[in-house]
């Protein structure tokens, strides 16, 4: 952990879209809490860092030898130092999917069943309260595993009943919790915020808060992994929230991306400083994933949060994507959608495709339904503009809270848009990148957890508790 205070292209082929490997790309990195998807060309667009990634997973760290299915896999097993996963189911469905064979189909099968099997009664005597309690916070994972797959799977229609089952798994572990949070649902234009507001207590004492957010696909259950208990622990308030793109607008509601995201969270905002347990001068806010892009837009214009995390630092999410993919947007599009439709998709390998599929929903609802009857969208230009809006180069230096960057040694979505935030800062700024040394390497640490939320927290501390 190191810690200091061109030229548009006419439009590929298809063979120089598929020379360069982009499908076998595209296939690999498909991975949950991602920017959607893929390895992400550094900044200067050069080829995505595959191999480096793949050096970073040695020996007992590769549970499949796709690294897609392996980071989502590695995310389930750093969850259980939350308890939101079990080492040994993990690891037993591994062995199952590896002994089936590795596809979509199994791997979704396989945590599916998981899933409802832990939703059912345990064997011995009759479960408390608490045994149920984190079956289901473990049964949401593992449905959040099945989501991330399943429109490549042999029944992609099942995507919103696999969600919902996610979401009630969830929802049962939070009814359980003592004290339950307070669910709301928060005003955001026509569809109103789904929010959990997790407390120490019901004491009333005004506290510390900090508002988690997602990235473009994680579930409510790595919010919980990421922040939930690490916060409680330390006496602060914790708010988990389903924004625009996310959870139940996305799969649900059918709403998808805003560039605005302080539009999300200035409602979030007013609605925690309502609370008589809630210190309005000491509201933190999180980015997992994407979310390092989303929350810092909305710290640059909602002036009410007094510190900001972005995990890790992200200023164009566009560039999360292949430079073979990014190659297809034009300023045009019709033109746009002719190179998509007539040269790049008859050539696009199925898992290839599947990526696509998962990768542009959260900004297409017209491709979220195509992809849940097996079909590829045809519209690339609309959803690839919607991410392209995502950038935020031009507002990052109007951040006045201060905040700390994380990087990641391995990271595969944004290589070098930490730094490039942390530069662009004009803030009282830190940056931390957490390696592999420490068992953190590649994107949001997915086998490091605990002490991704070490590093958070004590900065959260310090710099609002202390200063």
């Amino acid at each position: 952990m190191k810690h200091i205070s061109g030229d548009r292209h006419p439009g590929p082929t298809r063979r120089a879209l598929l020379a360069a490997g982009a499908g076998a790309a595209l296939a690999a990195g498909c991975t949950r809490g991602g920017a959607s998807g893929a390895p992400a060309a550094a900044s200067s667009g050069s080829a995505p860092p595959t191999a480096a990634a793949g050096d970073l997973t040695p020996g007992a760290m590769t549970l499949f030898k796709d690294p897609a299915y392996n980071f989502n896999g590695l995310l389930a097993l750093g969850g259980s130092g939350a308890g939101a996963a079990e080492v040994g189911e993990v690891l037993t469905a591994v062995n199952t999917i590896n002994g089936a064979g590795l596809t979509a189909q199994t791997y979704v099968q396989t945590f599916r069943a998981l899933g409802d099997q832990l939703l059912e009664a345990p064997p011995g005597t009759p479960a408390d309260g608490q045994t149920k309690r984190f079956r289901a916070l473990r049964a949401a994972q593992y449905y959040a595993q099945a989501l991330f797959f399943v429109l490549g799977s042999d029944d992609p229609g099942s995507e919103e009943a696999l969600y919902k089952a996610g979401r009630g798994a969830w929802d049962t572990f939070c009814g359980l919790c003592e004290p339950a949070p307070v669910k709301a649902n928060v005003p955001y234009g026509a569809t109103p915020l789904p929010v959990w507001f997790f407390r120490p207590d019901t004491s009333g004492t005004p506290r510390p808060t900090v508002i988690l957010t997602n990235g473009s696909d994680g579930q409510n259950v790595d919010m919980w992994t990421y922040g939930v208990p690490a916060a409680l622990d330390r006496g602060w308030n914790a708010l988990v929230y389903d924004g625009p793109g996310q959870g139940q607008l996305l799969f649900v509601d059918q709403v998808v991306f805003t560039p605005t995201w302080e539009k999300v969270v200035t409602p979030l905002v007013d609605w925690l400083t309502a609370r008589s347990d809630v210190d309005p001068d000491k509201i933190a806010l999180t980015g997992l994933s994407m979310a390092g892009d989303l929350a810092p837009r909305a710290a640059a214009f909602e002036t009410r949060i007094a510190a900001l995390v972005a995990m890790p630092g992200c200023v164009e999410p566009w560039l999360g994507f292949p430079p073979e993919i990014r190659k297809i947007l034009t300023p045009d599009k019709q033109e746009t959608n002719d190179i998509w439709n007539k040269e790049v998709v008859p050539e696009l390998p199925p898992d290839a495709a599947d990526v696509m599929k998962k990768r542009f929903e959260p900004f297409s609802i017209p491709a979220m339904l195509e992809a849940r009857r097996g079909k590829l969208f045809t519209d690339f230009y609309t959803p690839a503009t919607r991410i392209q809006a995502l950038s935020i180069t031009d507002v990052v230096g109007r951040i006045k809270a201060p905040t700390l960057v994380l990087d990641y040694e391995g990271e595969q979505f944004y290589p070098g848009q930490p730094r490039q935030m942390y530069d662009a800062l004009t803030s009282p700024k830190d940056y931390l990148k957490l390696t592999a040394a420490q068992g953190a390497q590649l994107h949001c640490s997915p086998m490091a957890p605990q002490l991704h939320c070490e590093v958070v927290f004590d900065w959260l501390q310090k710099t609002l508790l202390k200063r």
